[in-house]
Order: structure tokens, then C-alpha cells, then sequence
């Protein structure tokens, strides 16, 4: 499966809203039906899958992670990111 190009919501000040499955059996980002899906295969205990799924957006997006700020969803499957300037 190709990797999705997410450069598109890259833009600063926007926010990026997706759903998490954590100890997926692969790391994936896919769009599906206008929303993101992302598959981690790390734990969701300490904070493991949220670093797994900031490393993937980061790279979908080809921004640093330090521009990517968890807004909502911190212990939830549903998060919103935003991309800071």
C-alpha cells in the first residue's frame, strides 16, 4: 500500500483529527471515508503509542515533531493534533 501524502495538512495553525489502533500489527497511516486512521503497533501504556503515532504524522506530513502538539485524546483512540508554526 502506498503511504498516504498528508503534506496537504501540513499548514500551520490547523488542526488534524484521527483515530488511533494501537498494537496494530503494522504502523500505517490511512484515509478513510475524509478521516485519518492510524495503526501503531506499540502498547498504549506511558505514552508509547502516542509517540509512535507523533513519529508517523511527523513524517506523513514531513514536518518535525516538535511542530506537532496533541490538542485532545491524550488516553482516548480519538486525538486532534495540531501543526504549530
Amino acid at each position: 500500500m502506498p503511504k498516504p501524502d498528508l503534506r496537504h495538512l501540513a499548514r500551520p495553525g490547523d488542526t488534524i483529527t484521527l483515530r488511533v489502533t494501537p498494537r496494530a500489527g503494522r504502523n500505517e497511516i490511512r484515509e478513510e471515508e475524509g478521516r485519518l486512521s492510524v495503526r501503531v503497533t506499540a502498547p498504549p501504556e506511558d505514552g508509547k503509542a502516542n509517540a509512535a503515532v507523533v513519529k508517523l504524522l511527523s513524517k506523513a506530513l514531513g514536518v518535525p515533531k516538535s511542530r506537532l502538539t496533541l490538542v485532545r485524546g491524550a488516553t482516548s483512540r480519538d486525538k486532534v493534533f495540531r501543526v504549530e508554526e
